[in-house]
């Protein structure tokens, strides 16, 4: 009798473990608050096999290639429709000496990448190859500058070189190099993380210095820069508040960094070994760049009310350790589901804040972190983080439509909460309301109910993202593992959407 007990309560068990929950949105269709496309920026930096390998193999490689770009990436980022790339770096831009990446590649000296794995770069990749790339991708360059062991006139002189039209001595130089025209470069930033590896710097200090810089950083022949103050690391806002009392009438932006990692020293875990505690931990910590930014942004209101200084995540995603078996020091990692949930719970956050935050750059774009595309000496791999981008683009310049859900909510670790849906909407110009859903329960699907009041729409569509485990994830062999399919949960019926959402998926649907 207690064994047939026991054995029923196992079934109850199982069965409320695989139930099917109930949600509820309600979307506000009058939204007024565009989300700028800057928000799905790239980061590109020196470091691993990003730049060589990854975006550059050169006009001599095997590997197919335009102009020494490799033809698989760059058909790929086109897909994606890129808004900005930044480079150099990241802690290399620091270290980084623009005159040593122009004129004859034979002739660039060589150098040690101190940072990533004491590397020798041979600095065949520089400025007219990364400007000449955002060109082809369409996308507008950010330019990080280096501060901590650059001068001022080197900054100053590589602005000039980059956008003079007019007959200066930077300008004869870089016809002299081959490009005739200056470039449009619009986003200038002046350092990276001054307060660690871009120079160990108190904010106070770097305060005074960035507006030495700034002052030194010319607009030549109708190119305007926007000049980036070096931000703060997740927590210190002190940082911010120095920097907005001291510099804000000298900047157009103030960066920002913040990585889902579970700490800077020890190990960091394996991308693609983890249960389901490490799961939800990991979107919870991701979820906590919501109250990050709040809190920086309460700065930046108390100093600038009139909101002229934007704010820019331009570091940001996961940060595992490096795949066993690869070079120290070149932070290659896999991507699994879990990193594609880390993407679309940050969007669905970033979106709320555009008001303040203007541009996100998600690090890094090949090979690095939460990578897009990883690349060996035979081909490239889409990971699940690239789908997400490629799911969430439709967002890109929408009006942005305000959400109220309800749903059930799980304690995770470190005392944080996740709400078990995410969700965000917008209206495109041609009408069209999209809404994207990521149910983050591992085991149970939702039945979500959307009150889309006053939309007059006939058609429903949609595309799916998930596996049958949290730990897949594509690779060379197998590059369809996490893969975008249709989706057909979705049914309208008098301005009512329901939807069933099955567990562990991201859905981006079309409403017209």
């Amino acid at each position: 009798m207690k064994k047939s007990i026991l054995v029923s309560i196992c079934a109850l068990l199982a069965l409320s473990a695989n139930a099917q929950k109930n949600a509820s949105i309600k979307v506000d269709l009058e939204g007024n608050q565009i989300i700028p496309k800057e928000i799905y920026g790239q980061f590109a930096e020196h470091l691993g096999t990003c730049i060589y390998g990854g975006l550059w193999v050169g006009e001599n490689s095997a590997i197919p290639n335009q102009n020494g770009y490799r033809s698989d990436v760059l058909n790929a980022l086109k897909d994606l429709k890129i808004p900005v790339l930044r480079w150099p770096g990241g802690c290399f831009a620091d270290e980084y000496h623009w005159m040593d990446g122009i004129g004859p590649r034979e002739n660039r000296p060589k150098m040690v990448n101190n940072n990533w794995g004491g590397t020798i770069e041979d600095n065949s990749f520089g400025t007219h190859e990364f400007l000449n790339l955002c060109e082809i991708l369409e996308c507008e360059p950010y330019i990080s500058g280096n501060v901590g062991s650059g001068t001022v006139e080197e900054l100053a002189k590589w602005v000039e070189y980059m956008t003079s039209d007019g007959d200066s001595p930077m300008a004869r130089l870089r016809r002299q190099n081959g490009r005739d025209k200056a470039w449009n470069v619009k986003y200038l930033g002046v350092g990276n993380e001054s307060w660690g590896c871009g120079g160990s710097m108190r904010p106070e200090y770097y305060a005074d210095l960035y507006r030495r810089y700034a002052t030194y950083c010319r607009n030549y022949d109708g190119n305007h820069l926007y000049k980036i103050a070096s931000g703060a690391s997740d927590y210190d806002y002190n940082w911010t508040e120095v920097l907005m009392d001291r510099a804000r009438n000298h900047m157009q932006g103030l960066s920002l960094h913040y990585y889902t990692v579970k700490g800077w020293s020890g190990s960091k875990g394996a991308a693609t070994i983890f249960d389901k505690d490490d799961y939800y931990w990991t979107l919870g910590k991701c979820r906590e760049v919501e109250d990050v930014l709040k809190k920086h942004i309460a700065i930046m209101d108390k100093y600038d009310p009139k909101k002229r200084v934007n704010l820019l995540l331009d570091e940001w995603g996961t940060w595992w350790d490096e795949e066993p078996g690869t070079i120290g020091g070149h932070l290659y990692q896999q991507n699994t589901l879990r990193d594609a949930f880390v993407a679309s719970l940050s969007f669905d956050i970033f979106h709320k804040y555009t008001e303040r935050l203007t541009m996100a750059n998600i690090a890094q774009i090949v090979n690095v972190l939460q990578s897009m595309i990883l690349t060996n000496d035979k081909g490239m791999v889409l990971t699940p983080t690239y789908h997400v981008f490629k799911m969430y683009a439709v967002h890109q310049d929408a009006t942005h439509l305000p959400l109220d859900i309800k749903c059930e909510e799980m304690p995770v670790r470190d005392n944080r909460t996740l709400p078990l849906i995410s969700a965000t909407a917008s209206k495109g110009k041609d009408g069209i309301v999209h809404i994207s859903l990521s149910n983050v329960d591992a085991d149970n699907a939702q039945n979500i109910t959307i009150d889309l009041s006053g939309l007059k729409a006939k058609t429903v569509t949609g595309e799916i993202l998930t596996s049958k485990n949290l730990t897949d994830y594509n690779t060379f062999e197998n590059p369809n593992v996490v893969n975008v399919k249709e989706f057909k949960g979705a049914k309208l019926n008098k301005g009512t959407l329901e939807v069933k959402l099955p567990a562990k998926s991201i859905v981006t649907i079309a409403i017209k």
